[in-house]
């Protein structure tokens, strides 16, 4: 057969080859123990190539006889194919936010191009793997792909926001002399939503290593219920399988401990595992008085299954879950624990700036720090499912959590993406919602309704702790709607229907899925439509929506509204409304910009939401020269009782604290100071200023913590501000600064909040945008000591900082394998 030119390699292969026989040597793969699973990082190593490699198309009788056959795959996904030309990376990796801007792209996506990319890594498995189950588990890949092992097609995936877990044991081969070789072709002109997808394998991956007698993905099944005896009771089961060549007797044991780490229950029980045969064996345990899981408390306990073979363990993985009980009640809205609580939530979508979607762990975790700052209680993951780390967090941190499916479709392929998200995430307290869509055009019909209903039903089957509901933007008066086929009714956009609805179904538990869709841009006090850019006083929303105050006045005076979610939380790359135009690139939804740093929004919520401290704040800045005597509205955002607003010491007024519409005053503009005071019972609480500032003088850096750990994934956001000489930052500054970074870290990118910039955000410079700009750095893998930043611009004093760098021990990692090597002459 004459195989196609690309699948042999040069004589750069053979280079890399002895490169990587070097190299690849210096990092061991831990050998694997008789506790039998092992979880090994894939994220280092990869190689990627931006753009299709076409497929040989075979023109005689014999090459298309072998082209049909297994392991025969041409081009990228041959075995072997000459990659040496290709960039060498490490995941999360997002290309589309690599691109630059396009004004002819996809405005919904950012005017970035996103196309097809291939990526291809090498692994080499010791003989000792033989006769082990083995599995490639991807985070999330955007957004159609489709992966090759040893020149085998082994999957395909129609999701770019589902976990995908492929058997690879078939196919592989073992010893130092055939390294295993997986191509990965991801198709990201296929789109899912309207809004910045990203573009290749964003999310973490993983290679898994079990015994031939294993636990099935996902199939540890514990979701904690109160009975109607008033008892707890985790009816566990576990679904093992066996892909050894005899059947298999085994133990299955399932230990629950509390957060103290003292055992609470346990069960065994034997089971037989026939050959290639998958088998689910029930462990029902009865918990007395646990603690229980609320949003100050998040009482977590550990449930750990292991498998043992002969007495010997094969398997063991451990979840972690909590006790609390839920329930929306049609007239009072939701209670957590028999406790009522409203909803103040947000809607997110899954990026950042600088980083698109590939945003690691520890600035997800920056920014439910942020959420939580704002007094957010709930978030709706909108309109898909997200990273299982996320949920970790919303676990440990305290969310109450939406969980959203993406494709409204109950045929086989997408019903499997839906029961994927259930049988992941079924075991997380934070979850109090099924969401099965958004905002379908067949909502209101009979057709809308049939799917739904199938699909509530699966749910029904995989969970049946939590209601199901589905975030509906009309049709909910019809005869026959999807509101008669979930538990809870979630409207969007819908606040003239609240009290009709309510009053035609009283008996239906109601909540806000989506509202708000107001439009600010960070630190703009004026709109500007030829300039796009909307004023910060919460004046400006879309024909569809309201404004903050608007919205949540409506949520918060309706008892029977369990709560709302704001759209959105943070600005997103994207869907850049009320323009929907160049050269707008990102949306004016946030209550906070792409980089967290917060618009007014943020402290007009903060204070509604927020009832256990004294706030008070006051918008806008105070640099206006040119204005002098000209009338300034200040907005004075308070949780007390009233307020009282000064400048340079001289009274302007006071009024009672408006809770929904917050505090305007009118002030003749004069350079100084603002100061507001906030008052509850006569006595003053809080107090906040502002001052006009002078000129920049000189550039501060301000890391979010003190310091990262050396594994290569942990990472932080820095704030980049300008000063004036008496230390105050310039809320006006537009400053050009240039970063410079060295030691054990890198920059993974930056951004600053302007919805119009075209800057690059993988580029060494960022301006300013109003007084603010964000570097985003990450450690390097194995490293210790610190990272040193600067930022410097001209006519500034240059910044310096100092992050210092722990060493940790490396996530158990696959190192990189040769790649293989043609011995034919």
């Amino acid at each position: 057969m004459k195989l196609h030119k690309s699948a042999f390699p040069g004589w750069r292969m053979l280079v890399r080859h002895v490169l990587f026989a070097v190299l690849g040597g210096l990092v061991v793969m831990p050998a694997h123990a008789d506790a039998g699973r092992e979880r090994l990082s894939l994220d280092r190593g990869w190689l990627f190539h931006l753009g299709d490699v076409p497929f040989h198309v075979p023109a005689t009788q014999d090459e298309t006889y072998y082209a049909t056959k297994a392991g025969m795959a041409s081009g990228a996904a041959a075995v072997k194919f000459d990659d040496t030309a290709w960039r060498k990376l490490d995941l999360p990796h997002d290309w589309q936010v690599e691109q630059p801007f396009d004004p002819k792209a996809n405005m919904a996506q950012g005017f970035r191009p996103r196309g097809i990319g291939w990526y291809r890594r090498y692994i080499a498995l010791p003989e000792s793997d033989r006769g082990r189950h083995v599995e490639l588990e991807f985070g999330a890949i955007a957004t159609h792909a489709t992966v090759w092992v040893n020149g085998n097609l082994v999957n395909h995936n129609w999701s770019g926001y589902n976990e995908v877990r492929i058997d690879i044991t078939p196919y592989l081969h073992y010893g130092d002399k055939h390294a295993n070789v997986v191509a990965v072709r991801v198709d990201a002109d296929a789109m899912e939503g309207w809004w910045y997808e990203g573009a290749g394998m964003y999310r973490h991956t993983w290679l898994v290593k079990t015994d031939a007698v294993h636990v099935v993905p996902d199939g540890v099944r514990v979701t904690p219920r109160k009975t109607d005896g008033g008892t707890w009771e985790i009816p566990a089961t576990v679904t093992l399988d066996n892909d050894g060549k005899q059947d298999a007797h085994v133990e299955v044991e399932m230990v629950v401990t509390g957060p103290d780490g003292k055992q609470v229950a346990r069960r065994r029980a034997s089971v037989d595992v026939p050959v290639l045969t998958q088998v689910t064996a029930a462990l029902p345990m009865t918990i007395r008085d646990p603690m229980l899981w609320s949003l100050d408390r998040t009482t977590l306990y550990r449930v750990t299954t292991t498998v043992r073979r002969d007495g010997k363990v094969v398997d063991r993985l451990a979840l972690d879950t909590g006790f609390r009980t839920l329930r929306f009640d049609a007239a009072k809205g939701f209670f957590l624990n028999g406790k009522h609580v409203k909803l103040q939530g947000v809607c997110l979508h899954q990026d950042h700036a600088g980083v698109g979607v590939a945003v690691p762990t520890a600035i997800w975790a920056f920014r439910l720090r942020r959420l939580k700052e704002l007094g957010v209680n709930a978030i709706r993951f909108s309109h898909n499912a997200i990273a299982s780390e996320v949920l970790d967090m919303a676990d440990r941190m305290g969310f109450l959590v939406m969980a959203e499916n993406r494709n409204f479709n109950p045929s086989p392929d997408y019903m499997k993406q839906f029961e994927w998200m259930l049988k992941r995430d079924r075991h997380h307290p934070s979850i109090i919602l099924w969401s099965v869509f958004n905002e379908e055009p067949v909502q209101a019909t009979e057709a809308g309704y049939e799917m739904a209903r199938r699909m509530v039903a699966v749910a029904k089957a995989l969970d049946g702790t939590r209601p199901t509901t589905a975030a509906m933007s009309n049709g909910l008066l019809t005869p026959l709607n999807v509101s008669h086929a979930v538990d809870v009714v979630g409207a969007n956009y819908q606040i003239p229907e609240y009290d009709k609805f309510h009053a035609a179904r009283p008996d239906k538990p109601f909540t806000s899925s989506e509202d708000t869709s107001a439009f600010m841009t960070r630190g703009e006090f004026a709109t500007d439509k030829a300039r796009h850019i909307e004023t910060s006083y919460d004046t400006e929303a879309p024909a569809w929506g309201n404004t903050h105050r608007d919205a949540w006045q409506a949520i918060g005076t309706r008892d029977f509204v369990a709560g709302g979610f704001v759209w959105t939380g943070f600005d997103y790359h994207g869907e850049s409304w009320p323009y929907a135009s160049w050269p707008s690139v990102s949306s004016f939804f946030g209550i906070m910009d792409l980089n967290g740093f917060p618009k007014t929004a943020y402290y007009m919520h903060q204070v509604q939401w927020i009832k256990d401290r004294p706030l008070i704040y006051i918008a806008p800045h105070w640099n206006w020269a040119g204005k002098e005597g000209q009338e300034i509205v200040v907005r004075v955002m308070s949780n007390a009782e009233r307020v009282k607003l000064l400048l340079n010491g001289q009274e302007i007024g006071e009024q009672k604290v408006d809770h929904y519409r917050m505090n305007d005053f009118k002030v003749a503009y004069a350079a100084g100071a603002l100061e507001a005071i906030a008052y509850t019972g006569g006595k003053e609480v809080a107090r906040a200023r502002v001052e006009t500032t002078g000129p920049a003088v000189a550039l501060e850096l301000v890391p979010d913590r003190a310091a990262l750990d050396g594994d290569g994934r942990d990472a932080m956001p820095i704030t980049v501000r300008a000063l004036d000489a008496q230390g105050r930052a310039v809320p006006l500054a537009q400053d050009e600064v240039r970063f410079t970074i060295a030691g054990a870290g890198q920059s993974i990118g930056n951004g600053n909040g302007d919805p119009n910039s075209h800057e690059d955000e993988k580029g060494r410079t960022r301006k300013l945008f109003n007084g603010l700009a964000q570097l985003l750095v990450q450690s390097n893998w194995n490293s210790s000591g610190s990272i040193e930043v600067d930022a410097s611009a001209p006519g500034l004093r240059t910044a310096h900082l100092t992050i210092p760098v722990r060493a940790v021990a490396p996530v158990a990692y696959v190192p990189a394998a040769a790649p293989p090597v043609d011995d034919k002459p």
